[in-house]
This record gives C-alpha cells, sequence and structure tokens, in this order.
C-alpha cells in the first residue's frame, strides 16, 4: 500500500471552504419560540416525503436484493473483518474531530487503538486493542464537532441516497469528506480502498438487518415519519441531548462489541 502526502495548497482551499460551507449551512435556519422543545422541526417535509419516496425505492430494486445476495454469498467471518477493516479506516478521522473538540483524551485513545489494529490487528481486520481492554473508539465526526461548537441542530432533512439526517449533520458529511488524512495519504488505487471496503460494510449491515429494517421501511403506517422519530432520537441520545431513558436502535452493528459501525442510518451508502 502507498502513502504520499500531498497537501496542495488547491487542497487546504478545498476544505477550507467547505469548512466555511458547512457552518454556513448548519447555522442558517432554526426553530420559532413557539416550537415545542424536543419535537422534530421538519419545514421542508414535502420534499423531504418526496426523497424519502426515491430512497425507498432505491432499497426496494438495488440495496435489499444486493445485500441479501452479498450476505448469502460472503462468509459472517469474512463480513465481519471487512466491517473491522472499514471501520478502522475512519478513525483517524475521528482524530482530528476530537481535536477539533477539545477531547484530546478521545484523539489518544483513538490513535492508540488505530495503531494496535493496524499493526497488531493487520490492517484493521482484526480488533486486538478491544481483548486488550483499550478503551472503544469514540465513533465521532464534524456533525458532533458543529454540535460542540455550539451549532444549532436544524431542520431535518432526509438527503438522496444518505437518506435520514439534519442540516447540521448533513452539512459535517461534507467536512468529514475532507477531516480523513487517508483521502490526501493514499494514491490510486490504493484511493477506492476505504469506499469500497465501506460499501461492503454497508452491504453487510442491510442483509443482517434486514428485517428490522424491511420492517422500519415497507410495514410501517407511515415509514418517513417513523425513519424520522428514530434517527433524531438516536443522534440526540449519542449526542447527549436526551435524559435517562434508554434507546435501543435497530441499527445498531451486527457484530456487537468487536465492532462499531459510524454508518449506522438504513440509506448509508
Amino acid at each position: 500500500m502507498t502513502y504520499h502526502l500531498s497537501l496542495s495548497p488547491s487542497r487546504i482551499l478545498r476544505a477550507a471552504l467547505a469548512f466555511l460551507l458547512a457552518a454556513g449551512l448548519a447555522a442558517c435556519s432554526a426553530p420559532g419560540p413557539d416550537h415545542p422543545q424536543g419535537a422534530p422541526w421538519d419545514p421542508h417535509e414535502e420534499r423531504n416525503r418526496k426523497i424519502h419516496k426515491f430512497n425507498k425505492g432505491l432499497d426496494r430494486n438495488l440495496l435489499r436484493p444486493v445485500s441479501r445476495g452479498y450476505s448469502a454469498f460472503v462468509p459472517d467471518d469474512i463480513e465481519t473483518a471487512v466491517s473491522r477493516f472499514s471501520f478502522n479506516l475512519s478513525i483517524p478521522q475521528a482524530v482530528v474531530n476530537n481535536i477539533l473538540q477539545g477531547n484530546m483524551r478521545g484523539a489518544t485513545e483513538d490513535t492508540y487503538r488505530f495503531v494496535v489494529n493496524t499493526t497488531i490487528g493487520l490492517g484493521g481486520f482484526f480488533d486486538p486493542a478491544t481483548e486488550l481492554g483499550m478503551p472503544k473508539a469514540t465513533d465521532t465526526d464534524f456533525g458532533e464537532t458543529l454540535h460542540v461548537w455550539g451549532v444549532p441542530e436544524g431542520a431535518y432533512v432526509e438527503a438522496p441516497v444518505f437518506g435520514p439526517s439534519t442540516e447540521r449533520d448533513y452539512a459535517g458529511r461534507w467536512v468529514d469528506l475532507f477531516t480523513n488524512p487517508f483521502r490526501y495519504m493514499l494514491e490510486s488505487p490504493e484511493s477506492y480502498i476505504p469506499p469500497s471496503a465501506r460499501l461492503s460494510s454497508t452491504l453487510s449491515q442491510r442483509g443482517r438487518y434486514g428485517d428490522s429494517i424491511d420492517a422500519l421501511l415497507y410495514d410501517s403506517a407511515d415509514s418517513y415519519a417513523q425513519a424520522r422519530s428514530l434517527y433524531l432520537q438516536n443522534r440526540r441520545f449519542k449526542l447527549g441531548g436526551t435524559s435517562g431513558e434508554a434507546y435501543v436502535d435497530p441499527y445498531e452493528d451486527p457484530y456487537g462489541a468487536t465492532y462499531e459501525d459510524p454508518y449506522d442510518d438504513p440509506y448509508a451508502e
């Protein structure tokens, strides 16, 4: 695998512009004072429902059948190993976000986990860090960084392919395209490894949780409202915005303590 650090002025400029764009988008809207606290704020519902219908069609005609074939063809142990590998590749991005959040302890622990699993764990296909009792990965992103910085959640949005989100988190996803150091270190064809591993992990998750996701999308009286509720509950719970109540995520990773999947929405791509 070839590593090549290339921080050209154009790439730095693109990253800076993406950063400013995300901050601007995430702060562009907020509910009025009469909006009930904690209730979904969905001023774009009509457009969101159209996109939700598109996403359901994409899932029904492409993601669901392909994921079923993938899970049936690939042995479980291989699925688990590839998913671990995919998650390990995302840890440097979490390290960057921890630093931006001022969470140096999280950045340090994530770095140690990445080093151990990349070396002893053969690139992340195995997880000796967990076996050694090291802290779990923080699994943070730029959407959480914006939350730490005080940027409001914004309106609920459903994006084509990517599915449920908020204005803050959707903007954060674009910045995360630039915060993973592998984007600048890997040359072609190695640069295709992270997205390929992530796609494999997505197919594995969709296959493993097929019944739960099918129940949400195809058996619910209103799958849009259900997906919106689950996403907001899960995200707010993770960010510490809910109190006391235990929230069970139907898209929890299928590998238990051995693997933590950051791409846990039902339309992840």
